[in-house]
């Protein structure tokens, strides 16, 4: 399992993370600014207090988003290729 190591917020919405299998990258968020619970991001200063909170990318109590979505963004990989047990022979009944 890959694991979250480092996280930190640049401007224009964007992260810039590093994960323990040396993959770092950035990935912007600024789509989801001011869309339901990310609304709290219309101050730029509760984007800027990111933080890796239970491995995931957190904000306060009400904000995280899961890490392997990232990873998966920043790396182009599927999830049948971060979770191999994901792949399956589909079974028609």
């Amino acid at each position: 399992m890959i694991r979250l190591v480092q996280v930190r917020a640049l401007p224009g919405y964007k992260l810039w993370v590093r994960f323990d299998d040396a993959t770092e990258g950035e990935v912007d968020l600024s789509h989801l600014v001011g869309k339901g619970v990310f609304a709290a991001w219309n101050d730029y200063r509760v984007f800027e207090q990111v933080r890796i909170e239970s491995g995931a990318i957190s904000w306060a109590d009400q904000i995280d988003i899961c890490p392997d979505t990232v990873y998966m963004s920043i790396t182009g990989k599927t999830p049948e290729e971060l979770f191999p047990s994901l792949r399956g022979e589909i079974a028609y009944a």
